[in-house]
């Protein structure tokens, strides 16, 4: 990148990093949107669990945050629920999205997020490893043939997108939550 030895010129001047780093990304995003597909475009947000990428539809997601410092265990419930944190006065189930599929617990870290579903009966909000920001595709892109995962999280998959060797399962929140797995959450 030629513009980086530049960038070091502003080490102890961090208003005028932050300016070149805008005008930076602003010309990346006008170049960007010439080369942009026509067309209906998908947006969804890309999260890692363990070594895996998928993806969530923007409309299932109401809010990523990091994880709550107070998470109350819920005696009786089964190893996956964490336990109920309170979310802006909302008491949420905390769900170890990992443990859940049987694949481990998570271990909460810095990078540790929670997906908070967007669903109209069911609250929960789902701990995942990390969240990777927002991915954009083509409708075109989609194929409904489910790519092999190493987590065994296949009836919960609606398909994946596809651009050149990069494959990204689309994880559907719906499935999920509405799953009688799911709905069972006291401990047998």
């Amino acid at each position: 990148m030629a513009s980086t030895p530049g960038l070091r010129s502003f080490r102890d001047r961090p208003f005028e990093l932050l300016c070149a780093l805008d005008a930076l990304a602003r010309s990346a995003v006008q170049g960007q949107s010439e080369t942009a597909p026509a067309g209906a475009e998908w947006v969804g947000i890309a999260f890692r669990l363990g070594g895996e990428g998928f993806l969530l539809a923007r409309e299932e997601t109401r809010e990523v945050m990091a994880y709550p410092t107070v998470v109350t265990r819920v005696p009786g419930a089964k190893m996956w629920i964490r336990g109920l944190s309170n979310v802006r006065g909302q008491l949420l189930p905390i769900v170890d999205l990992r443990a859940f599929l049987g694949s481990g617990t998570t271990n909460v870290t810095r990078a540790t997020r929670v997906l908070i579903a967007n669903h109209r009966e069911i609250p929960a909000g789902l701990v995942v490893d990390e969240v990777m920001g927002f991915r954009r595709f083509a409708e075109s892109e989609f194929a409904t043939e489910l790519p092999p995962t190493l987590i065994r999280c296949e009836r919960y998959l609606a398909g994946a997108f596809k651009r050149g060797a990069e494959v990204w399962p689309v994880f559907s929140n719906r499935s999920l939550l509405e799953s009688q797995q799911f709905l069972q959450a006291a401990a047998s």
